[in-house]
C-alpha cells in the first residue's frame, strides 16, 4: 500500500483541493466515483473537508467563496507543492515573476498555505507541514497518481519553478521533446506539456490525474453522473487515459498505469 507518513519535499506535489460551488454535491459526486469519505468540516476551518480512502487523507474539497465585491472563483483542482518555510517560499515567488493570488496564511497546526500563480498564469498552491503533510495515500486507484504542468513555455517554467522550489524540467526519455519530467532531488514527480495550437483557449494550468482501475469503466460512470468527456479514453506512453470534468466543470484526468 503506497502510504505516506513522512513530509514531501520540496517542490514534490503534496496535496490537492477542490474549490466548488457546490461542496455538498462535489462531495456526493466523488464519492460515488473514487469511493471517497468525507463531510462538510467546521466553521473554523470554513467547512473545508478532507476526504480520505480507507481512512487515509486523498484530497480536500471546500466551498468557493469570493471576497465581497469579487467575482466567484472558478471551480478547478488546485495542485499544492510542498516548501519547509512557505514565507520564504512566497518571497521567492514573487522576485521570480510570480504573482500572489493569497498571501501566506496558518492553517491552525496544521501547517501553513499561499496560493500563486506562474509568470505564464498557472495556479498552484504552497504548503508547508505542520501536523498534516499532505496526501497519505498515492498512486493507488482514487487517490493522486500525478500532476502535469500545462504551459505555454517551457524554458520560463523551467526557470521559475527551478528557482521557487528547486525543481528540475528535463525531457522525459522516451517522449521525443513533446514531454518533461519534473524532477525533485532525481526523481520525477510530475510532468509539463507544452500548450500548441492544437488546444486554442486553453490557458497554462496544472492538471490533477486520479488513478483508476478501469479507466473506460469509470467514465462511463462519470457521464451517468453528469459529468463531460474532454478527451475519450486513449492509449498513451505510460497507460490509458481520459480527460473529463465533474458536473460543476472541474477538469481531471483519470489514468491506469501500464504494467510494469
Amino acid at each position: 500500500m503506497p502510504e505516506i507518513t513522512t513530509p514531501y519535499a520540496t517542490g514534490t506535489p503534496c496535496w490537492v483541493d477542490l474549490m466548488a460551488q457546490d461542496q455538498q454535491a462535489a462531495l456526493d459526486f466523488y464519492r460515488d466515483l473514487f469511493g471517497w469519505q468525507g463531510e462538510v468540516g467546521g466553521a473554523d476551518f470554513g467547512g473545508y473537508a478532507v476526504c480520505t480512502l480507507r481512512g487515509k487523507p486523498v484530497a480536500g474539497i471546500g466551498a468557493a467563496m469570493a471576497p465581497e465585491g469579487q467575482p466567484e472563483p472558478p471551480t478547478v483542482w488546485t495542485t499544492y507543492l510542498a516548501s519547509t518555510d512557505a514565507q520564504a517560499t512566497q518571497d521567492t515567488i514573487v522576485s521570480a515573476g510570480g504573482t500572489l493570488i493569497a498571501p501566506v496564511m496558518d492553517v491552525g497546526d496544521i501547517g501553513r498555505m499561499l496560493i500563486a500563480a506562474d509568470p505564464q498564469g498557472a495556479v498552484f498552491g504552497v504548503w508547508q507541514p505542520g501536523d498534516f503533510h499532505g496526501a497519505g495515500l498515492v498512486n493507488e486507484p482514487g487517490t493522486l497518481i500525478w500532476n502535469e504542468l500545462n504551459t505555454s513555455d517551457v524554458l520560463g517554467a523551467t526557470g521559475f519553478y527551478g528557482e521557487s522550489f528547486g525543481i528540475e524540467i528535463q525531457p522525459m526519455e522516451g517522449a521525443d521533446g513533446t514531454y518533461w519530467s519534473l524532477n525533485v532531488g532525481g526523481r520525477g514527480v510530475g510532468g509539463a506539456a507544452r500548450l500548441g495550437d492544437d488546444r486554442p483557449g486553453v490557458p497554462p494550468h496544472w492538471l490533477t490525474y486520479f488513478a483508476v482501475d478501469d479507466v473506460d469503466s469509470t467514465v462511463d460512470a462519470l457521464v451517468k453522473r453528469n459529468g463531460t468527456v474532454f478527451a475519450p479514453p486513449f492509449e498513451m506512453m505510460a497507460g490509458r487515459m481520459a480527460v473529463v470534468a465533474d458536473p460543476q466543470g472541474a477538469t481531471f484526468a483519470v489514468f491506469k498505469p501500464k504494467e510494469m
